[in-house]
């Protein structure tokens, strides 16, 4: 635990190092594409006021200056999975994006989407005697919670406070510098497979580059396609991927939930392959085209040319109704909005005073997606886009670009971490293992 804590702290003191360059790198390791985006910083923003206890902010002082984006290989579930492929997928991805933004880049953030998230709603409180809350009183209650017994071989990638109380007044977000007698916080904590964490950051620095940060692909992706309204009163963003669909949950302008499902848009293509006996490049340029989720009677009579190279002239010119096309594609999407549904049951969505949904991620482009959400869901649903941030690029504003255009808010105003804090080190290891409830089912 403490090597995590000193890792984590490590790498926000090269994001220190990065800001102070004024450049860093953002890469976005997905099972479809990598994605690489360069921000230039001004000098403005670079000082060490740009982070406060609390929610992140704006998106002013920086700009995009390189973009490329290059197949994914040697990922699968969003993990990686073949160590030289994806190092040199990234190599190609980093490369093509410094040739654009005329600069050499030495650190990365990274998000990756899968490694089995699992979410903790921790609680801790202390005695203050009246005085003004101060830095190390916060790094004191946030020591004090109960730390989960989150098994081994795992490691904590978000621990984030999420709520303040202060004696009767509970929802702040920075308490410092009030006075009260009894300061109590809600903490939100993500761990993940540490073998996936290591593999990344094993494989960035094959590439020569140093890692200055790793998030979680859905909580990015909620940052980026979350409007300010929802993040505040109650929203889930449903991330869909290529090899991996990232569900997030945000409330008060922090995100409270998050957890994975092991399907995507690979899975649907995969099926279309198999179904119509075809590669799987075919596959998605079908999908891209002519897929859907919602059959009309005109898509028994519109007829797709499937096309072939297999040199077989009649196995070449073979034509399929768009509505079989829709058959086989339904089953997958179907299959992947239950288990949805079924994580957000379980993380008590229903609690929440508003209940909007959002879906973002490349395979959330399929047509008449949002329709067929809503009626497996049962809440609102509305197809989400990445804000926009200066210099991006037409080409990468697109849903399949949400998390990475999170990744850069997340960079330039990263929200507080429990290692943000001086913990005192005698209260760390040995607090009592206890597993925490979902606590905003009863807080909000």
């Amino acid at each position: 635990m403490i090597e995590l804590y000193d890792s984590q702290r490590a790498m926000r003191n090269m994001r220190r190092a990065a800001m102070q360059r004024g450049v860093v790198a953002i890469l976005d390791v997905g099972s479809s594409k990598i994605a690489c985006l360069v921000l230039r910083f001004d000098g403005a923003d670079r000082g060490p006021e740009t982070d406060g206890v609390g929610p992140m902010a704006g998106q002013a002082g920086f700009r995009v200056i390189g973009a490329a984006t290059t197949r994914s290989r040697g990922v699968r579930f969003g993990e990686i999975d073949a160590m030289q492929e994806t190092e040199r997928a990234i190599r190609t991805a980093v490369q093509a994006a410094q040739k654009m933004a005329n600069i050499r880049v030495d650190h990365v953030i990274a998000c990756f989407a899968g490694a089995d998230p699992r979410s903790y709603g921790l609680a801790g409180a202390i005695d203050l005697e009246g005085h003004v809350v101060t830095e190390q009183d916060v790094s004191r209650v946030l020591s004090a919670r109960d730390l989960p017994d989150y098994g081994d071989g795992r490691e904590v990638l978000h621990a984030q406070p999420v709520n303040f109380a202060l004696d009767h007044r509970s929802g702040l977000s920075d308490p410092r510098g009030q006075m009260g007698m009894r300061l109590a916080t809600d903490m939100h904590m993500l761990t993940v497979d540490g073998a996936a964490i290591q593999n990344l950051a094993h494989c960035v620095k094959r590439c020569d580059l140093e890692l200055a940060g790793v998030a979680s692909s859905s909580y990015v992706s909620g940052i980026s396609a979350l409007v300010e309204d929802e993040q505040e009163l109650g929203a889930a963003c449903i991330d869909m991927g290529g090899g991996a669909t990232g569900i997030s949950i945000f409330m008060k302008k922090h995100m409270i939930f998050a957890d994975s499902v092991r399907m995507g848009g690979d899975h649907v293509t995969g099926d279309i392959s198999m179904g119509l006996g075809v590669s799987t490049a075919t596959a998605e340029r079908i999908k891209t085209f002519y897929g859907g989720v919602v059959a009309t009677g005109m898509d028994d009579r519109e007829m797709i040319e499937i096309g072939g190279d297999t040199g077989d002239w009649e196995h070449d010119r073979r034509t399929v109704s768009r509505a079989e096309l829709i058959g086989i594609m339904r089953p997958r999407v179907e299959e992947i909005l239950e288990e949805v549904r079924a994580r957000l049951d379980a993380a008590g969505f229903d609690h929440l005073p508003s209940q909007q949904i959002v879906l973002t991620g490349g395979a959330s482009q399929i047509p008449g997606l949002d329709g067929l959400a809503s009626r497996i869901l049962g809440h609102q649903v509305r197809l989400g886009r990445p804000l926009r941030v200066h210099g991006l690029p037409q080409s990468v504003t697109g849903p399949s670009f949400a998390s990475a255009v999170g990744l850069c808010l997340f960079a330039a105003h990263p929200q507080d971490e429990w290692w943000d804090f001086e913990i005192p080190v005698d209260r760390y290891p040995a607090r009592s293992l206890k597993r925490a409830v979902k606590w905003f089912k009863d807080n909000w």
